[in-house]
């Protein structure tokens, strides 16, 4: 299945380095960062605990090959060098959120359905193809061309996939629901029998 530019965002990363740095300044923003030396990247190696597993010249690479590639902004103001995400970083950062993405199963089923309808225009397809997808690989069963049903709740990952989407709530709504009829099928799908 060929979904056009969206397709690059469900590849798994090269580089658990790579995720880390997207991930780290995608939740903090932008770093501030002592720029006293050309090795200026140790101040931040030595600030955060999770670059203490990787080899300091790997993450100093990355850093630099990220910015290269266009990902990262690098400003120096005042001998302080700012790094934060372009507007392609943080497509990237959404990749990797969106490639983590788990619904939990409760100990208890609380007997609701989330029912995740959308009408997204034929300008959008690819985005409605990589959503489906999605949909799949979350667990959700279609059971109508845009209906799909999932039994656990999912409303923060709905969230983070209409925004990664761009779909407004006329284009894609969430509901919670007792009744959807003859449920058999799907409890026995999400065993819940």
């Amino acid at each position: 299945m060929r979904i056009g530019k969206y397709k690059y965002y469900f590849t798994k990363p090269k580089s658990e380095i790579v995720k880390d740095v997207f991930s780290w300044l995608f939740i903090g923003g932008a770093v501030a960062i002592a720029a006293t030396s050309p090795y200026f990247l140790r101040s931040l190696l030595h600030s955060a605990s999770q670059w203490k597993k990787y080899p300091k010249r790997k993450v100093s690479d990355t850093f630099y090959q990220l910015r290269k590639q266009g990902f990262l902004n690098w400003k120096e103001v005042n001998n302080q060098i700012y790094i934060s995400l372009t507007l392609e970083g943080k497509k990237k950062a959404g990749m990797f959120q969106l490639d983590a993405l788990k619904i939990s199963r409760p100990k208890h089923w609380d007997g609701n359905w989330r029912v995740f309808i959308f009408d997204i225009p034929d300008k959008k397809k690819p985005a409605r193809e990589a959503l489906r997808g999605k949909l799949r690989e979350l667990g959700f069963v279609k059971v109508q061309e845009s209906a799909w049903v999932h039994a656990f709740d999912c409303g923060a990952e709905i969230d983070l996939l209409k925004d990664f989407f761009g779909l407004s709530e006329k284009e894609a709504r969430l509901m919670v629901v007792e009744n959807i009829g003859d449920d058999t099928w799907l409890k026995r799908i999400f065993n819940l029998l």
